[in-house]
């Protein structure tokens, strides 16, 4: 008999509160949307996997330990959901430890991370737009990504330009990582001299980057650098995982898997 199971992937967080309101959400949003499969977790930080282990005593399996697992339950049909932003490194080691366990069950079925593709861009953008609603053209909404070398040139370019299309050229992106940086944010607060800037993650957790390089007090945080030049902020602790339109998202590209082929061909 044919046994089921969904594995959701992410990044993960030694932040337990965060992890509770968005990691843990979208994985309660991903079993409802699929009684009939038994759901599995499992992160590609090794660095947060090795914390939480050394500070907590917590274990949370890797891929290839989740899947293991699986395999011991009985489970013959796999549903693996990432819950990553891009198709960045972490999506890559996913892919690579999935790839040499497929032989292991009879189907193996992956969804795609947030923003696959230009119609994924434009639906977290709208999704962004929903929840900041209430934003007043007086304001401007500064989202952080996290930035990687191995995302397409442009990515976050071509989020804002979505926005402006959309009417909304009060809400700019930058990266804590790489391009574009904080830069763009505070040329923007200078041009727009808005009433009142939000800071808010454009991360799946809101977790280290958000809490301190957003919104910390030390120096070089966002926060502190607008203040410093005489700008109102107004940080939201709220990382994408916490609001149900974009938990949405994930469970839609959870419904629209495709199979990995023996051989590691989707």
């Amino acid at each position: 008999m044919e046994k089921k199971g969904i594995l959701a992937v992410s990044f993960g967080t030694s932040f337990e509160e965060t992890r509770a309101r968005t990691i843990d959400a979208i994985e309660r949003d991903l079993a409802e949307a699929f009684p009939e499969r038994d759901l599995y977790r499992a992160w590609t930080s090794r660095r947060i996997i090795k914390k939480l282990e050394e500070e907590k005593g917590i274990h949370c399996d890797t891929v290839s330990e989740a899947l293991e697992r699986m395999r011991e339950d009985g489970i013959t049909d796999v549903l693996v959901q990432p819950t990553h932003m891009l198709y960045g490194l972490e999506n890559q080691r996913m892919m690579e430890e999935l790839k040499r366990c497929v032989e292991q069950f009879s189907v193996l079925r992956i969804g795609k991370p947030l923003l696959a593709c230009r119609r994924d861009k434009e639906a977290l953008m709208d999704a962004v737009l929903e929840v900041f609603a209430v934003l007043r053209k007086e304001e401007m909404l500064a989202l952080m990504g996290h930035g990687s070398p191995h995302i397409p040139e442009g990515l976050y370019e071509e989020l804002e330009q979505i926005l402006k299309n959309r009417g909304r050229d009060n809400i700019c992106v930058g990266t804590v990582e790489y391009e574009p940086g904080f830069d763009g944010v505070l040329c923007m607060a200078e041009e727009r001299r808005p009433e009142k800037i939000l800071l808010a993650p454009l991360m799946i957790v809101a977790g280290e980057h958000a809490l301190n390089d957003m919104a910390g007090e030390e120096p070089d945080s966002w926060k502190s650098r607008l203040e410093e030049r005489g700008f109102q902020t107004r940080c939201i602790l709220k990382g994408l995982g916490e609001y149900s339109q974009v938990r949405r998202l994930f469970v839609e590209h959870a419904r629209a898997s495709e199979v990995l082929r023996r051989g590691g061909r989707q």
